[in-house]
C-alpha cells in the first residue's frame, strides 16, 4: 500500500500512464477476463508460465486496482429485458440528497455525471414497459430538483463494461501488421 493511503483511498488513485505492464500481464488478464473463477494453476498451464509467477503476478494486478473479482449478472435472466438511457438535468444544490435517492433505486444499474455536475445519466431496467412508463413518468419527476431531458431504450447491447480489455498496446505488445 501507497504510504499514507488507507486501502480505499489507494484504490482511488489514478494508475500513472507509466505503470509498469508486460505481455504476460495482459496473457493473464486475458485468461482471468474469460473465466475469473480460473485458478493460477489453469492460467499458468494457458500462458505457459511459472504457477508462482502468475499468483504474485494476479496479487500485483489487485494490489495496484486493475481490476476486482465480482459476479456480473444479467438482468435478462431475472426477467429484466427493458434497458434505457435516461439523461438528467439537476440543481446544483440538491446533488447529494439525489444522487441518494437515486442509488437507493433498484431499477439504477448505472449512474454518472456529466463534467459540471447539471447533468446526470443514468441506465436503468426494467420487466416490463409500464413500469418504465412509471418511472419515466411518475417517480423520476417526483424527485424535487431533477428534470427528466431525455431517454433512449437501448434494445441490443453490443459490448458491455465488462468486455472491455485495454489495448495490447499498454502492456509493450505490438499489434500484428
Amino acid at each position: 500500500m501507497a504510504q499514507g493511503y488507507t486501502d480505499s483511498e489507494q484504490r482511488a488513485q489514478p494508475i500513472l500512464p507509466y505503470t509498469p505492464f508486460d505481455a504476460l500481464d495482459y496473457r493473464i488478464l486475458q485468461e482471468l477476463h474469460g473465466n475469473a473463477r480460473a485458478s493460477a494453476a489453469e492460467i499458468s498451464r494457458a500462458v505457459e508460465a511459472n504457477e508462482r509467477t502468475v499468483r504474485k503476478r494476479i496479487d500485483r494486478l489487485m494490489e495496484m486496482g486493475v481490476g476486482r473479482f465480482t459476479l456480473v449478472l444479467d438482468p435478462r435472466v431475472f426477467g429484466y429485458g427493458i434497458s434505457v438511457d435516461i439523461f438528467l438535468g439537476i440543481e446544483p444544490s440538491c446533488e447529494e440528497r439525489i444522487v441518494e435517492q437515486l442509488l437507493g433505486m433498484p431499477q439504477i444499474s448505472y449512474l454518472a455525471f456529466n463534467l459540471d455536475n447539471t447533468e446526470i445519466s443514468i441506465e436503468a431496467r426494467f420487466k416490463s414497459n409500464e413500469e418504465f412508463h412509471e418511472f419515466l413518468n411518475y417517480t423520476l419527476p417526483s424527485i424535487e430538483g431533477l428534470e427528466v431531458k431525455d431517454f433512449a431504450l437501448v434494445p441490443r447491447v453490443v459490448r458491455n463494461i465488462d468486455e472491455w480489455l485495454p489495448p495490447p498496446e499498454m502492456f509493450g505488445i505490438t499489434p500484428p501488421e
